[in-house]
């Protein structure tokens, strides 16, 4: 069956910004690819579900919360450009971060090492840090909201946007704001959330990017999130070999239950993750952007498409990106169990996933993504994963890795060919 058109597709919203291709969709908005008539420049433009278009009270925090990020100056951010509503469409243009996600990323090629997770935890934090400081709260932090650039930037998006759909009239009891795998107990139990609320999830997204998964797991994403009422986080050197034990302390401080016994901002988490990198004598890493991702496809057919002397206008989103991955997904495998009592370590934690977009699935909660298909999957080396007609250097750094990992500091074979010691 052929997918409909997206009628928003190859239209301008008020006359400036007109939109290419879909990149992503969730449950509370889709990414378009779009270009700036003005200014002639290539942007992201993030377009509102229809139901937040008519409501007066959401149209005025997302206003506000696109006026307070835009005042906002850090490498670390996503640059937030122009705010409207264009005919009862509400959207946000901002900066098109060339590359793809963390979760695509983590698709790609697994858990991370230690050094990579610093140089994906450090603009984070310092992201995080800046907008607490300046009295916001991102309230849904999650791989597929960091952007990292094909320079190797790593970048938050979608700050506000969780809290104005929180004040919103359009309200439905199937949705949990902020992703399940991610949220904080208070979260899950007043939707209220400060400062601390963030390094609750940031705490969750750095287990996940050091063990391949997250801490808990249900059969729906309203039990996923309250498992963490009852449980602890586990410490991520619980659940796969080689997380440096002051690793393990960042993590387990970062995700108290008590919100009182966290890092208080992001910035003091930022802190606890650079002292601890210099103690270890970690590697400076710049991190490698997704080779696979939604967006790469799509800009590249988009500017194929633009050099062809003939090509149909109003090209579906369905025959520019087959298949394209939503930023929707799977809350969880598995029946709850009690964290402190998970197996030492987990056959799945270094499987990888084929790096192919997955299916769109817009869920109401927009749960993480997962690798669906890839959990029995036999993991392959990391020898056989590197690039074929990879450089010495990088066969050098292979075997460097090979060292390190019997020196106890694993799951590295990916990081070495794709990434950039300095």
């Amino acid at each position: 069956m052929t997918a409909s058109p997206d009628p928003l597709i190859g239209t301008s919203l008020e006359g400036r910004y007109r939109i290419d291709a879909l990149i992503a969709r969730g449950g509370m908005s889709a990414v378009y690819l779009g270009l700036d008539l003005r200014l002639g420049r290539a942007v992201a433009i993030k377009v509102m579900d229809a139901r937040y278009g008519a409501d007066s009270l959401f149209l005025r925090r997302f206003e506000f919360e696109a006026r307070a990020v835009a005042g906002l100056r850090h490498p670390g951010l996503v640059a937030v450009y122009d705010q409207s509503v264009d005919a009862g469409t509400a959207f946000l243009v901002m900066e098109l971060v060339e590359g793809g996600s963390l979760r695509e990323l983590l698709r790609e090629r697994g858990p991370m090492p230690p050094h990579a997770v610093v140089a994906v935890a450090d603009p984070v934090l310092g992201a995080l840090g800046t907008a607490h400081r300046a009295g916001l709260v991102h309230r849904d932090v999650k791989p597929e909201n960091v952007l990292i650039s094909d320079a190797g930037e790593v970048k938050v998006a979608d700050f506000g946007l969780v809290r104005a759909v929180a004040e919103a009239g359009v309200t439905s009891a199937s949705v949990i704001l902020g992703t399940a795998a991610y949220l904080s107990p208070e979260q899950v139990e007043s939707t209220t959330a400060d400062a601390r609320s963030d390094v609750y999830s940031m705490g969750v997204m750095i287990f996940e990017m050091l063990t391949g998964r997250t801490p808990f797991r249900g059969d729906t994403p309203l039990s996923l999130a309250y498992q963490r009422l009852t449980y602890d986080v586990p410490a991520p050197g619980d659940v796969i070999t080689g997380v440096p034990p002051e690793l393990d302390e960042i993590v387990l401080r970062a995700t108290e239950r008590a919100p009182a016994n966290r890092y208080p901002d992001g910035f003091a988490m930022q802190e606890a993750i650079l002292t601890m990198a210099d103690e270890l004598d970690l590697p400076p890493f710049t991190v490698p952007a997704p080779r696979r991702s939604a967006e790469r496809m799509i800009v590249a057919r988009n500017r194929a498409v633009q050099t062809q002397p003939h090509a149909p206008s109003g090209l579906s989103a369905a025959r520019l990106a087959p298949g394209v991955a939503a930023v929707a997904g799977r809350p969880g495998d598995g029946p709850a169990a009690d964290p402190r009592s998970m197996p030492a370590a987990f056959p799945d934690a270094a499987a990888r996933g084929t790096g192919e977009p997955q299916p769109e699935q817009a869920t109401p909660d927009d749960a993480p993504a997962g690798a669906a298909g890839t959990r029995d999957a036999e993991p392959a080396s990391p020898l056989a994963q590197l690039d074929e007609g990879a450089s010495a250097l990088a066969t050098a750094m292979w075997l460097i890795a090979v060292v390190l990992c019997a020196l106890g500091v694993g799951g590295i074979g990916w990081w070495v060919g794709g990434g950039l010691f300095h």
